[in-house]
Parts: structure tokens; C-alpha cells; sequence
């Protein structure tokens, strides 16, 4: 029987080399496969009509006052159709509020279905016939009372690709100026004069955990540090 205390150097010489050989070769055939993988999934993207699907009819399961449930039928791009079920959202804002460098208004709010007290950026849905600045700007007074005088529009963000069209925009407030809070009747908040190395501390530790906020929070660092610029689209 083989053994590690008897065993002389060139016994282990050619099984050593042999197993080197083979895990080099499996790591360049793994290596080869990757970048074929990579080289399919660009060309994929190059093309997208490839990727998309074609919805061939649509039917209304529930219709609340914020949210529309839909069951659609749809044409994948190999031909065979699939069913798709998701949420109809009319979409929303979150705003970043500077009150200064190092400083953001947060909230902490309770959210039924998660069951859980939030610590927040100020966000809300649009409604009818608002753009999106509108409505972060009568979000911002509503939730926290405070007006803006410069708003930077960030990016857009989907919350819920895999079965919602909920789009959101992101903004950054600043020079911001103090002025009466009119929430609605059933919305209950804390506000929250928050400086940010501790809103990514709390981030870190896992004490913030809303997505949105997640997604604000990391662009308020990147907007203060003089890291990341706001990309102007033209």
C-alpha cells in the first residue's frame, strides 16, 4: 500500500507532474469555454430582437387603487409561446435630500406587509399626468416638509424586473429650506436628520435594508466624495 512516510521522492515525481497536466488542461478548457460563453452573450446583446418577447394578448386579474395584476400571453423568441404574470405599477421617486455635505433627511417608517419599521430615503409614486421631478417635489414637502432648490436627476431604477413594470427615478435634493409637512391622513413618519458615514455603517450592518434606499445611499457617498458625477443625458 502506498504510503507518505515510506514513499521516496521519485515515486512521487511522474504522479505529481500528471496531475498538474491534467488540472492545466481542464483549467484551458474551462477557460476556452468561458470566453466562448462570453462572445455568444455579447453577440446576443448586439442583437436584442433575439432577447425580446412578444405579448399576444393581455387579461386584467385584479384592478386596485395602486396596483393592476395582468396575465399575459406571450411569444418567446424561439417561437413557442409562455405565460407571464406581473404587476401594472404607475411608478415612482426617491430623493436623495442633502441638508449639507455629510448630512441626509431620512425617515423611519413601518411597512405592512413586511412587517418591518423601515429607515428610508423619501420616496412615492406618480400620479396622473405627473412627470417625474412633480412628484418628487411634492413628495419631498409632503413626507418631510423640506422644499429643494436644486434637484439633479441621477438615473432610473427597476425595483422588480422578474414581475413588475415599476419604474423609478432617482434624484439628489440639495440647498434645501425648511417648510410645513403635509403627509396624507394614513402616513405616519419619523424624519430623521441622518450623517452619512452612519447611514452606510447602518448599510454595512445590515440595520438598512430597503432596496431603493440601498441604491440611493451608495450614490449619496459617490455625489459627496466628488467620486461620481450626475451623467448629463443628452
Amino acid at each position: 500500500m502506498f504510503s507518505l512516510d515510506s514513499a521516496r521522492d521519485d515515486d512521487l515525481v511522474f504522479p505529481m507532474w500528471v496531475g498538474i497536466f491534467l488540472d492545466l488542461r481542464h483549467s484551458i478548457l474551462s477557460m476556452s469555454l468561458a470566453f466562448d460563453l462570453i462572445l455568444f452573450y455579447d453577440k446576443s446583446l448586439m442583437n436584442s430582437k433575439e432577447l425580446r418577447e412578444i405579448k399576444i394578448s393581455s387579461e386584467t386579474k385584479f384592478k386596485g387603487n395602486l396596483l393592476h395584476v395582468v396575465r399575459d400571453e406571450v411569444k418567446l423568441p424561439n417561437g413557442k409561446t409562455s405565460v407571464r404574470e406581473g404587476i401594472k405599477h404607475p411608478g415612482a421617486v426617491v430623493i436623495i435630500p442633502f441638508l449639507n455635505a455629510s448630512t441626509l433627511i431620512m425617515e423611519r417608517q413601518f411597512r405592512y406587509y413586511p412587517n418591518e419599521i423601515f429607515y428610508e430615503l423619501p420616496a412615492g409614486k406618480t400620479d396622473t399626468g405627473e412627470d417625474f421631478l412633480t412628484t418628487g417635489k411634492r413628495e419631498l414637502l409632503e413626507e418631510t416638509g423640506y422644499t429643494a432648490k436644486t434637484w439633479t436627476f441621477i438615473s432610473h431604477l427597476y425595483p422588480a424586473i422578474g414581475y413588475a413594470d415599476e419604474k423609478m427615478a432617482v434624484y439628489a435634493a440639495s440647498d434645501l429650506t425648511m417648510q410645513e409637512i403635509d403627509r396624507d391622513e394614513d402616513e405616519f413618519l419619523e424624519i430623521i436628520e441622518m450623517p452619512l458615514d452612519k447611514a452606510m455603517e447602518m448599510l454595512r450592518r445590515g440595520e438598512i435594508t430597503d432596496a431603493k434606499t440601498m441604491v440611493g445611499l451608495f450614490w449619496a457617498e459617490k455625489l459627496a466624495s466628488g467620486d461620481w458625477k450626475a451623467y448629463v443625458r443628452s
